[in-house]
């Protein structure tokens, strides 16, 4: 790696520390201030940001990005205004930072609580869509951390114009400058020195795929939250209402297949398999969805790709499925186990105690009954946008909003206690 990038991101690393110890007691109603300017900085810049953006989409066509991705990248003057829109929600929203959780008073007199705090210097590495980089900045920001961005190559121009005139605003406010920082460059390895700069960063926050994925896990010497990969999927049961089921799997893929909470396979129960498979298949097809079927798929609907093994680890991220029939509750929910990412699971049934089983069971930050996987979604279950979707078990699990960027401290009042 370049020595002269290696100078800049330590660089970027001190100011990001530096703005973080300001911003853990910078007021609430400051850092609200800041977020509306962010917002109104992001309209007021729309045209050169939609310029940025048209070249990282003619960019990306040339790399052969899908048009799904081409579509996660791909903004308007809407987007811009929802983009908008989060930082202002996020001024809304309370402020976790210095929270009491729970104050209790010792025989000896000592009164022992916790409060929520900062977690720090946040580094984010994430792929394809925009809008995260104002997301994730606004997040930060509200709950007294310092962040430092890294999007995906094909973004870097839409990230530019985002990052700096958010970040202008922010300073223009009264926050420290090194609050929102971007890591511009191409790089890959820039990305790797990222995740080892354990001296600056606190945590790591990697949204993306399987490469993501596996990079960190090979490099990263910063503590991370795994967010993002979402290999989901949708079971039918036998007593499942199949027209129910039929809007469900039909939204679930068809609505926006480029993200994570879309589901890439489906399992039918084989005693309504006959019956739902060739409606639902003929459905998905018209909507341009490919099928890849296993045998007994096949054997239901005639002409479709066979699946193969690859195929039910997948996360397509498009207009992709694959399709399995099971013989079982339990057969469905050892597949989901075994080839699932954690992420968003749902069940078809009007079987209460199927249902009961499947919740119970399905190893996943968010498991549904009778409901589409695509609300896995921080706005949507009420607090706001969020870093991503945590698919690990510690400190976080689910969409992190807020609260999940917070950690807790030990505060302990005495009068002149000694320990004996």
């Amino acid at each position: 790696m370049d020595i002269q990038l290696q100078k800049v991101l330590i660089e970027q690393g001190k100011k990001a520390r530096q703005a973080a110890r300001i911003l853990a007691t910078t007021p609430t109603s400051l850092k609200d201030q800041a977020l509306m300017e962010m917002a109104e900085a992001l309209v007021e810049n729309s045209a050169e940001l939609m310029t940025a953006n048209k070249l990282d989409l003619k960019n990306g066509q040339t790399m052969g990005l899908t048009s799904a991705l081409l579509e996660r990248l791909m903004l308007n003057e809407q987007r811009i205004e929802d983009m908008a829109q989060g930082l202002r929600e996020i001024a809304a929203l309370p402020d976790p930072v210095g929270e009491v959780l729970g104050m209790t008073r010792r025989p000896n007199g000592l009164e022992v609580g916790r409060i929520r705090t900062p977690i720090g210097v946040v580094g984010i590495i994430y792929e394809s869509r925009p809008n995260v980089t104002a997301d994730a900045a606004g997040l930060c920001l509200k709950s007294g951390n310092a962040i430092i961005l890294r999007g995906g190559e094909e973004a870097l121009n839409s990230n530019r114009v985002i990052a700096r005139v958010i970040s202008a605003a922010a300073v223009k406010c009264g926050l420290p400058d090194g609050a929102i920082q971007l890591v511009d460059s191409e790089d890959r390895e820039a990305a790797v020195f990222l995740m080892q700069m354990n001296d600056y960063l606190d945590v790591l926050i990697p949204r993306g795929g399987k490469g993501l994925k596996n990079a960190v896990m090979e490099n990263a010497r910063v503590p991370y939250i795994m967010t993002g990969m979402g290999n989901c999927h949708v079971f039918v049961d036998q007593s499942a209402d199949l027209e129910k089921a039929r809007q469900i799997v039909f939204n679930a893929k068809v609505q926006r297949p480029s993200v994570c909470n879309a589901i890439e396979t489906l399992l039918v129960h084989s005693e309504v398999a006959e019956d739902f498979l060739p409606l639902m298949m003929k459905e998905l097809q018209e909507a341009g969805v490919e099928l890849r079927g296993c045998a007994r798929t096949i054997k239901i609907v005639g002409d479709i790709k066979e699946a193969v093994a690859e195929d039910w680890d997948e996360e397509y991220l498009d207009l992709i499925i694959a399709v399995k029939v099971v013989d079982n509750l339990e057969e469905a929910i050892e597949h989901i186990n075994v080839h699932g990412t954690g992420h968003s699971e749902a069940i078809v049934s009007e079987s209460y105690s199927n249902v009961r089983r499947f919740m119970a069971a399905v190893d996943a930050a968010a498991v549904y009954a009778n409901a589409s996987t695509r609300f896995t979604d921080g706005n949507v279950f009420g607090f706001g946008a969020e870093m991503g979707i945590s698919t690990q078990k510690l400190h976080a699990r689910g969409p992190m909003g807020l609260t999940e960027l917070t950690t807790t401290k030990f505060i302990v009042y005495g009068d002149g206690q000694v320990r004996e």
